[in-house]
């Protein structure tokens, strides 16, 4: 939702207006818009219908556990109607006026709406799917022709490079992560799989799609996309928000903030896995083993599983071994605040696209990796490529377990000697190459020539 608010922004910035529309819960949890914008930039929600089984008040996946995702998808589906109204202007939102004021010249998407496609086209709205996820993800699924014409029905199928992908890549899953994005395509409760959802953009409504990346970000593949899709495929850059966004305000935090201070300069590595990654007590468990063995400074966001206290899953005494040198917190953490604090110089992540751009593209972090699902892996392979990262070893026998011993290894070679300098430098290269704020700025103004062009 953060990079759609910062999508919104911008175009406001840049003189449009713009219908932000979410369910009430998740709204309220993106905050006011700022003042300036406020005149173009309005937030209309609509309820989210109730799914048996859904717990009540479950809008996001952060609010539910793994296995309760699909049926928030099903739930999802339940908007189709209301967001019909509202397009034909029948219904009032959580704003101004009835619908929209005006036929829309854009409806900008998520993967998951598949059910705005008919709406748009009975309306003769264009419509631009904009991706928060890396090229390469979409690279690797292709298009809904490539997969008819070499379907994968093994989970070897998935560990392979993609035949429509014309040069050597690190487009790859692991076992444990191909038979997680095998079932992707394979219906769910909502009764389509994910990747019907996102297969629906060779539709002719679909003008455009939009990427949260950039050339420089993804050198080869990005390029690949165009052609593979036959349609433009073009970069947004990597919408940095602004340091305020992420300021919540939070009271546990003010003592981690002063244990940072005290820190010694690119000294601590932050730890966070995400709210999406799938993380077991067990892989908790693991992950304390390691950052203890590995004797470095670190501060741990530390989300625990099913709503448990994390201080339950720690090993025992773990908190008291670790004391002056490790902190781990179980509130709310701004990400964005710590990776720029100056003692913080590597950053141990679940390698989810956005915690990668903010992590290496914006602060020049070299990274622990430890991916789960998605795009995930493919993030990790690549950069493990591009030499500025390390990745923690999986045992595929087991499920895609891995030791705490194995941690504190990766740990250690992030952070010290020769290696840990060179990963260093590497990832503030990168940092220098698609930090690049007057690039970045061109990507969005040649996107809003498109998006002039294409309407």
């Amino acid at each position: 939702m953060i990079p759609f608010l910062e999508l919104s922004k911008r175009l406001a910035r840049r003189g449009h207006a713009v219908t932000f529309v979410s369910t009430p819960r998740n709204a309220a949890r993106l905050g006011a818009v700022p003042p300036d914008l406020s005149a173009r930039v309005r937030v209309v929600t609509l309820e989210l219908p109730a799914v048996e089984g859904l717990p009540a008040g479950a809008e996001s996946t952060a609010d539910v556990p793994p296995e309760k995702v699909e049926l928030l998808k099903a739930a999802f589906d339940g908007l189709a109607a209301p967001f019909a109204a509202l397009v034909a202007g029948r219904m009032g939102g959580g704003g101004e006026g009835d619908g929209f004021e005006r036929k829309p010249d854009w409806i900008i998407l998520d993967l998951a709406q598949n059910w705005v496609w008919p709406i748009a086209e009975e309306h003769k709205i264009a419509c631009a799917m904009f991706l928060i996820l890396p090229a390469a993800l979409l690279a690797y699924v292709g298009t809904k022709q490539s997969n008819e014409a070499h379907p994968r029905p093994t989970t070897e199928d998935y560990m392979a490079q993609p035949p429509w992908i014309p040069f050597p890549s690190t487009l790859s899953y692991r076992r444990h992560e191909a038979e997680a994005i095998a079932a992707t395509f394979r219906p769910n409760a909502s009764g389509v799989s994910d990747m019907d959802r996102l297969l629906q953009l060779h539709r002719p409504s679909c003008r455009l799609v939009v990427h949260r990346s950039c050339p420089e970000a993804e050198p080869r593949l990005f390029l690949l996309l165009t052609d593979l899709f036959a349609k433009p495929v073009v970069p947004a850059g990597l919408l940095p928000g602004d340091a305020a966004d992420d300021d919540g305000g939070d009271q546990p935090f003010v003592a981690a903030a002063r244990w940072l201070d005290e820190q010694p300069r690119r000294s601590v590595i932050y730890v966070a896995l995400g709210s999406e990654a799938p993380v077991t007590a067990g892989h908790i468990r693991e992950l304390a083993i390691g950052l203890e063995l590995s004797g470095a400074r670190f501060l741990w966001a530390l989300r625990a599983p099913g709503g448990r206290s994390p201080a339950a899953l720690l090993p025992d005494g773990f908190e008291r071994r670790v004391a002056g040198r490790g902190v781990v917190l179980a509130g709310w953490v701004p990400q964005v605040r710590v990776l720029a604090h100056a003692a913080v110089g590597a950053f141990l992540t679940h390698c989810g696209w956005g915690s990668t751009v903010e992590g290496l593209f914006r602060f020049g972090h070299p990274l622990v990796m430890l991916p789960f699902v998605a795009d995930q892996g493919l993030v990790a392979r690549d950069m493990a490529a591009r030499g500025v990262g390390v990745e923690v070893p999986r045992d595929e026998d087991g499920g895609g377990s891995f030791r705490g011993a194995d941690v504190a290894a990766a740990v250690k070679r992030v952070m010290a000697g020769e290696e840990g300098e060179e990963m260093a430098r590497k990832a503030r290269e990168l940092r220098e190459v698609v930090g690049d704020r007057v690039r970045q700025e061109r990507y969005f103004d040649e996107l809003v020539q498109l998006l002039r062009r294409y309407k």
